[in-house]
């Protein structure tokens, strides 16, 4: 054997084995694998053992006998978690829906979650509040114990649906489909909310079966019931009529946080004994709760009006025709609920639009002004670093690197 191949058959033989039980099927179970990846790639060579698995599934045979170093596995049931205990070496859940589960967890941080939806009804006006979710469920559960407690703080009561039929031990995809049967039942709840209202769903699934509920009984989106949903999976928000707006969960720091974890604990050190819990970074504002919650039904007009040509030349004279107002009266109610004037409310929202793409495009902020409405990059470029303390250049670069390292 040359010298050269040796220190190589020696990195072999310090590879860690690691099997992956993860859901491939939806979008948040592949940004968990990508995180993963992340982490054996930057810090370590990991000889990797996984095959595409959905967490309907049984845990595969041959991890039974599997000669391995550790698992990361998104563990659904509790018959699930007792064969991953038994298997007697380091393992991480990256979904938390087994009872009384031993596992150390990586999850995501659903009071933070909570806490983004309220302000995001807040933000548009809201006084009504109502929370959907699949009752047994213990993320939806969460979420919703999350969202009253939020509410109740701030001096505010929150409907919750309640199906007709109390589940009992069932798994998060049977619940799912339950749900698609009492949508009648659904629809009847949602008729019975004072209006205009905003819904916060337990996931995108729950999200996109509120709002054809919605449609179902004649109740419009977002005007009377807006509704958000959680992971921003977008085939699902994309299909959903009007597209639903989502809390973004960070499940490609959840995977490469749980990694970094096992990755200790096949070292040596001892689990912890709380959760990792990992910050959403934000909403995806889309459609269904584009809308400022008023009983001013002109004020409202022009609102929507606003929102719609945001990026168009657009007077305030322009929206104050389209509420059926003059231009001073508009003017002084659409301050007294949003709590600032029009111009200013069409610039924030116009500069939140250019954070997405700074964050989400490699277009040029010429580009950018253009698809805004701002007439030269260099006024934007001016504005924005005015407005948000950064420029726009540098909102780019730390927007990637919180992206990119999601361990930091």
């Amino acid at each position: 054997m040359s010298r050269k191949a040796r220190p190589r058959t020696a990195a072999l033989q310090q590879q860690r084995r690691v099997a992956l039980l993860i859901d491939f099927s939806r979008g948040y179970g592949r940004r968990i694998l990508l995180g993963v990846a992340k982490f054996a790639r930057e810090h370590h060579e990991w000889s990797v053992q996984s095959e595409e698995w959905r967490w309907t599934d049984a845990i595969p045979h041959w991890i039974q006998n599997w000669n391995g170093d550790g698992i990361i596995a998104w563990v659904e049931t509790a018959r699930q978690a007792a064969v991953i205990q038994g298997l007697d070496m380091p393992a991480v859940d990256v979904r938390g829906s087994a009872a009384g589960c031993a596992l150390p967890l990586v999850d995501t941080e659903n009071q933070a979650v909570a806490n983004l939806a309220v302000e995001h009804f807040m933000q548009r006006g809201f006084r009504h509040y109502a929370f959907c979710g699949f009752a047994g469920a213990n993320y939806s559960d969460t979420r919703s114990r999350w969202f009253q407690d939020r509410l109740a703080r701030l001096g505010v009561t929150c409907a919750v649906y309640h199906p007709p039929e109390a589940p009992r031990d069932l798994r998060s995809i049977e619940l799912e489909k339950r749900g698609l049967l009492h949508q009648a039942h659904l629809a009847r709840w949602l008729k019975s909310l004072p209006k205009p209202v905003g819904l916060m769903a337990c996931n995108d699934i729950r999200g996109q079966q509120v709002v054809n509920a919605c449609r179902r009984c004649g109740l419009l989106v977002p005007e009377e019931v807006a509704v958000i949903g959680v992971d921003n999976d977008e085939i699902f928000c994309e299909l959903s009529d009007p597209p639903l707006t989502s809390v973004q969960v960070d499940t490609l720091r959840i995977g490469y946080e749980a990694a970094a974890l096992l990755e200790r604990m096949m070292a040596g050190e001892k689990p912890p004994v709380r959760p990792l819990l990992v910050p959403p970074p934000g909403i995806v504002t889309r459609r269904s709760t584009d809308v400022l919650a008023t009983d001013d039904r002109q004020l409202a007009a022009g609102t929507r009006y606003l929102r719609q040509h945001l990026f168009e030349s657009l007077t305030v004279n322009d929206v104050a025709r389209a509420a059926g107002m003059s231009r001073r009266v508009f003017e002084r109610r659409f301050a007294a609920q949003v709590g600032r004037p029009p111009k200013a409310e069409a610039l924030r929202l116009r500069l939140e639009r250019v954070k997405e793409l700074l964050t989400d495009t490699d277009w040029p902020l010429a580009q950018i002004a253009e698809k805004t409405g701002f007439k030269y990059s260099q006024h934007l470029h001016e504005l924005f670093a005015r407005k948000t303390g950064i420029t726009p250049g540098r909102f780019r670069i730390r927007a990637r690197l919180d992206y990119a390292r999601p361990g930091s």
